[in-house]
């Protein structure tokens, strides 16, 4: 495909962890970046490789503005992520791709129960995904976002989603964490536990899965082999 690119100039930028931040992006060419909860975008980065380009969930909402925002992961191996934490400042300007992927498309089912699985920056597009549902005022069933790291200091939006557990209806945050030796708020292990055991009824559900690769496709699997239909299970992965 093809990608058709803007011009975009970097706003703001949140540092959330050594590893992790929050950029701000404005494309000043329109008055409404129009996108679906779960789409990406591309940056055109000048870097030395063969290919310039990386993918990003969008981790705000559609609300009719032209800013947007992109949580991303220090891959310090790689090329693309070193750059964007290294020289990309407030004011830097960066050819930002059209909206792409349907990865929450077609429109979610909100008929049955809805069970969003991620790691790490894999939150991005089920943060986009409920910030929606509050800006259109979507009725919904039940709704369990099970978040997966390794250290308590590394939960994104902790305290966003626990404000949304507490004025949501229906919406449960659970966090999971791997190397936490004494977790607080939080579970110790991973996050397959979590939802074998909330849908051990086997009750109808969509699954979405965001994050790691091996997570992924561990989750995968095991939903099937409760019983869940691959149809009713959407992925993304991150490298």
């Amino acid at each position: 495909m093809a990608y058709t690119f803007y011009s975009s100039e970097v706003i703001d930028i949140i540092n959330v962890t050594p590893m992790v931040k929050r950029f701000f992006f404005r494309i000043p060419e329109m008055e409404n970046f129009v996108f679906a909860p779960g789409q990406f975008v591309q940056l055109d980065l000048p870097i030395e490789s063969k290919i310039k380009t990386r993918s990003y969930s969008i981790a705000s909402a559609p609300v009719g503005s032209n800013v947007l925002e992109l949580v991303i992961s220090l891959n310090e191996p790689g090329l693309g992520t070193p750059y964007l934490f290294n020289e990309v400042k407030v004011g830097t300007k960066l050819p930002l791709s059209q909206p792409a992927g349907k990865f929450m498309r077609p429109p979610v089912e909100m008929d049955v129960d809805i069970c969003m699985v991620c790691t790490g920056t894999g939150i991005a597009p089920f943060r986009s995904f409920l910030l929606d549902l509050i800006h259109k005022n979507t009725p919904h069933k039940n709704i369990d976002l099970i978040f997966g790291t390794r250290y308590e200091k590394d939960i994104l939006y902790k305290e966003e989603m626990e404000e949304l557990s507490r004025t949501m209806p229906g919406f449960r945050f659970t966090t999971v964490l791997s190397r936490e030796e004494n977790p607080t708020a939080s579970k110790k292990g991973y996050v397959h536990q979590v939802y074998q055991e909330l849908y051990a009824d086997k009750r109808p559900a969509h699954f979405y899965l965001c994050g790691w690769k091996v997570m992924v496709k561990e989750a995968i699997q095991h939903l099937q082999d409760m019983g869940y239909d691959k149809k009713a299970i959407k992925f993304e992965l991150y490298d």
